[in-house]
């Protein structure tokens, strides 16, 4: 009898676990089956930019601190600029000297140097007939000894030189009436091209003098402080840009279907109540091993893709690094969203 007791006892206590077992697997498939959402988790990250001046130079001004907020194409830093200032005058003075060397060569000689060449090679023919003259008149006195070798190799001399002097002159002549050559015309205007370029450079160099916000955001740090001098490219400051911050999370390979590129999602902190509007913006093609800042639930040896939330309206409740939440409604057709900042690791 006792037997009989412990084996119904038994069947109860297995019909019993059965029934819990059953029921939970149930419960477990119901909550399966209305869930609404992925939930992520991530921290912010804010573009930042290092800025810096074209040029190299003395820092004069840096008009902002740490913390200053600072708006697109407001004035950050001045460079000393009396350097600059003396290379656009000498640029300006060689693009002179090169643009009266192109007007000499396009308008030629002056009527006035050109009679002056001629006028010197009538004097060089003038001393030729002379020197011709004494020639002949030493050519018969040698004959007769009347005059000596010397005094007759002088005046053959002196006819020789006074020929070339003509034939040089009135090479001068022919060349000053046909003008300059069209060679050197054209060397003249790649002259003046090559100063203008030098004083546009010039120009561009006194501009990149002053140092300027290329985005709306808050100065993280100052690098340099005035009557440092800095070299071109070299940080000055850094400036957290506010037009874009981004949240990065981790898909697991099994939801990566239900996570689609331009999806709308919910960002959270924990600093506040706000919650903020974005979209999915880049999912990698690569999987990866879950990085283990990352915190989540799951196994982290899971494959994991890592993915771009982009919020759509950031403020300052957003800061860099702070962990967010991230919300992704299932059942819901992504709305199609390009921006630039999605197209940079596609």
């Amino acid at each position: 009898m006792n037997i009989v007791k412990k084996i119904v006892l038994l069947l109860i206590i297995v019909g019993v676990g059965v029934g819990v077992f059953l029921y939970a697997r149930e419960q477990k498939g119901k909550n399966a089956s209305v869930q609404d959402s992925l939930t992520y988790y991530g921290n912010v990250e804010i573009r930042r930019v290092n800025m810096s001046f074209r040029v190299g130079g003395r820092i004069t001004e840096i008009l902002a601190e740490e913390g200053d907020e600072l708006k697109k194409g407001q004035l950050f830093a001045k460079l000393d600029v009396e350097p600059l200032e003396v290379d656009v005058q000498l640029a300006k003075a060689a693009l002179d000297k090169a643009r009266a060397a192109l007007e000499k060569a396009v308008n030629g000689a002056r009527k006035q140097e050109i009679e002056e060449a001629k006028a010197q090679a009538d004097e060089c023919r003038a001393t030729l007939e002379l020197a011709e003259a004494d020639l002949v008149r030493n050519e018969n006195l040698i004959g007769k000894n009347a005059v000596s070798q010397s005094g007759y190799d002088a005046s053959l001399s002196n006819r020789d030189v006074a020929k070339a002097r003509l034939a040089r002159a009135l090479a001068n002549v022919e060349l000053l009436e046909e003008g300059t050559r069209k060679e050197d015309v054209d060397a003249a205007k790649a002259a003046v091209a090559q100063a203008e370029a030098s004083l546009q450079r010039a120009n561009i160099a006194l501009d990149d003098a002053v140092l300027t916000a290329p985005n709306d955001g808050v100065v993280l740090t100052r690098v340099a402080e005035p009557g440092a001098i800095v070299a071109a490219g070299q940080t000055v400051a850094s400036l957290s840009v506010r037009d874009v911050v981004w949240v990065y999370i981790f898909v697991e390979e099994p939801d990566l279907g239900k996570v689609a590129p331009g999806a709308r999602v919910v960002v959270t902190t924990d600093s506040s109540e706000k919650t903020y509007v974005g979209h999915v913006g880049y999912i990698s093609p690569e999987a990866e091993f879950t990085p283990k800042t990352v915190e989540t639930p799951n196994l982290r040896t899971n494959l994991v893709y890592r993915a771009r939330i982009v919020v759509d309206a950031p403020d300052l409740g957003l800061r860099q690094g702070a962990p967010v939440d991230v919300k992704i409604p299932l059942n819901t057709d992504p709305e199609p969203v390009l921006l630039i900042e999605d197209k940079e690791e596609e």
